[in-house]
């Protein structure tokens, strides 16, 4: 089929918004989106300073970043379930509210304890706002404008991930050993309060609606609760993806741990043979599980998930390298990242005006994109080892992976999402942002546990190369997921909903 038709026929948008509205309506969603990523990158920095201000030990500092990919994991399909049923503008503004309620708690944190508990709930406050983010997107933006509102997602990814180092590495040097590091928390609350009056000021009314409604005819308000929000799959569902998560996270846990995950799949058995029996009652599941025989629904899903698993370690494995192998500091570190996060942020803002027209090929180029700088970088810490080339020509290799990140997260969201029911956008995104949350936590923990082995026999140069080759080697399995989709609509095989299930406008 031309790829013009992977976003066009997904003929779902919202009619009721005025075209000046749906882009006010994006900014409010973009600016929390910065916030929540500056916030991030800006923790990976500010480690060091942490441990020194509260006197935290490795644990303490493990659950600074695992706290919250935890919680923000687990949340994540329920959130958007939740926001599709009740009103994504009203769960959105709830988890902006937490988020900044939470930064000004981990900004003024005693102790690790009180850090990291404030830490688990920006998570969720994380978890809550990102699916309705996608979700609102997805149901305010049709054909070009969609792919123009990604390709600006894109942008403010790129450009949050290049700021984000560079602040941390500020605020710490301006505000001190114990002052610095707060900021880095604090420095959310006032863009999550400019965010909460405008989406107030901006977003559509009523921000919420009864969702019990949507069911009628189980007997009393609980029974049409049950029936509408699904409950039970929503705790069979988070039980999984924690169980699955946690020995990745715990890395300092005994070998028990890892008895979760085979308890991991017998809980994602149990909630698929859940799903089914709650649709065959008539009720609405969290999760419509006909979405999965939407062919790119279902590539795209595997595609992210393969390419979050590689990519995300290449920035933790330059990190190392440049400051324990190198020895110089964090803000240098944070330097690294700059060349490349403007190219995802300028790749993401072309490809977006182009998805329309290239469809899949735009990510699989990206793919390339991503493995031409894996192996430049890979030959520039070579000839650094050998021949003593300056390190600093990694800013120009890895400007190669920004490229590929702006033509690959942007354009897959919107050609994954473009044929998925508007009842189900903000499950289905949330979907694919659990693959990538847990394509992040095995990759970071694999990756980095075979770089950190293999530099038992060899270099740190070395030891990064063969962490490359890995990487590499995922993504080359996402490059045949790339051109399995573009096969298969070639082939014209069916790619939609059935008929039965596509009554959800």
């Amino acid at each position: 089929m031309p790829a013009s038709q992977d976003v066009k026929r997904s003929g779902q948008s919202d009619g009721s918004v005025a075209r000046s509205e749906r882009w006010r309506i994006l900014f409010v969603l973009l600016a929390v989106i910065f916030m929540s990523l500056v916030s991030v990158s800006i923790v990976n920095v500010a480690l060091p300073a942490i441990q020194r201000g509260l006197n935290a030990d490795s644990s303490d500092l493990q659950w600074v970043l695992s706290g919250y990919a935890l919680t923000f994991g687990v949340f994540l399909v329920a959130a958007g379930r939740a926001g599709d049923i009740m009103g994504r503008g009203g769960i959105f503004l709830v988890g902006v509210g937490i988020f900044t309620a939470s930064s000004i708690a981990a900004g003024l944190a005693p102790d690790a304890m009180w850090l990291n508990t404030a830490r688990f709930v920006q998570g969720l406050g994380s978890g809550l706002l990102n699916p309705q983010g996608v979700g609102m997107i997805q149901q305010y933006f049709l054909r070009e404008e969609r792919g123009r509102a990604f390709g600006y997602f894109g942008t403010v990814v790129g450009i949050s991930v290049a700021i984000g180092p560079v602040l941390g590495g500020f605020l710490i040097e301006a505000g001190g050993p114990d002052l610095g590091w707060r900021l880095t928390f604090l420095v959310n609350v006032p863009i999550g309060v400019i965010a909460i009056l405008l989406g107030l000021l901006w977003f559509p009314k009523p921000l919420f609606h009864r969702p019990f409604e949507l069911a009628p005819g189980a007997p009393g308000l609980f029974g049409r609760a049950v029936r509408t929000l699904d409950p039970v799959g929503s705790v069979l569902l988070a039980l999984a993806v924690l169980s699955f998560l946690y020995p990745f996270l715990e890395h300092r846990g005994t070998g028990l741990l890892w008895g979760l995950l085979p308890l991991s799949g017998v809980l994602v058995w149990l909630w698929l043979r859940w799903e089914r029996y709650f649709a065959r009652r008539g009720n609405k599941p969290m999760v419509d599980l006909e979405i999965f025989r939407t062919g790119s629904f279902t590539n795209g899903t595997i595609i992210m998930s393969l390419y979050f698993l590689g990519m995300t370690s290449i920035w933790v494995l330059v990190a190392l390298y440049v400051q324990i192998g190198e020895g110089m500091t964090a803000l240098e570190s944070g330097l690294f990242g700059v060349p490349s996060a403007l190219c995802s942020a300028f790749a993401a803002n072309w490809a977006g005006r182009r998805v329309n027209r290239y469809g899949r090929r735009i990510v699989i180029v990206g793919l390339f994109f991503a493995l031409l700088g894996l192996t430049a970088s890979s030959g520039v810490i070579m000839l650094h080892e050998y021949f003593d080339l300056g390190v600093w020509w990694l800013l120009l290799t890895l400007s190669f992976i920004g490229l590929a990140q702006g033509s690959v997260i942007s354009p897959n969201q919107t050609l994954t999402l473009a044929e998925v029911p508007l009842e189900y956008a903000g499950s289905s995104g949330a979907i694919v942002q659990t693959g990538q949350r847990v394509g992040t936590s095995v990759g970071i923990a694999v990756i980095t546990a075979a770089v950190f082995a293999t530099l038992e026999y060899t270099s740190w140069s070395l030891a990064v190369i063969t962490g490359f080759a890995l990487i590499g080697l995922v993504l080359l399995a996402a490059l045949a997921m790339g051109f399995k989709d573009l096969h298969d609509r070639r082939k014209g095989q069916p790619a939609t909903m059935p008929a039965r299930r596509s009554h959800a406008e």
